[in-house]
């Protein structure tokens, strides 16, 4: 299934910066694959975790790039769900609006709800 738009104007966006700056992409894509790594906590753990920053911080790109590789790491509409009521009771009204509708928006793309 194909990306959300947001996902892959991040992607591309990335693939620019790197065209400019390759010695800094490089140490940023370095960086995040170990903080998101398997550890004490898994990737499907740690992408929720990043869903719910996303959330709380109102950055729509990050809030569907973490959401599709949670997804990805097998994570359930519940898990889901969880996540934005967390954030949502945490950031207020912006988060939760953020959740209910980006969040939607990707799960029904992704066929993961009706």
């Amino acid at each position: 299934m194909a990306e959300h738009l947001l996902a892959e104007q991040y992607r591309d966006g990335l693939q620019t910066f790197g065209q400019m700056m390759p010695n800094v992409l490089q140490a940023y894509n370095q960086f995040t694959s170990a903080c998101f790594a398997s550890g004490a906590m898994d990737s499907k753990q740690k992408h929720l975790m990043a869903l719910g920053i996303s959330l709380y911080a109102g950055n729509e790109h990050c809030i569907v790039y973490h959401m599709e590789a949670a997804l990805a790491e097998g994570a359930s509409q519940q898990e889901i769900a969880e996540t934005v009521g967390v954030s949502g009771a945490y950031g207020g009204g912006t988060t939760f609006s953020h959740g209910v509708i980006l969040v939607t928006e990707v799960m029904k793309a992704k066929n993961q709800i009706q």
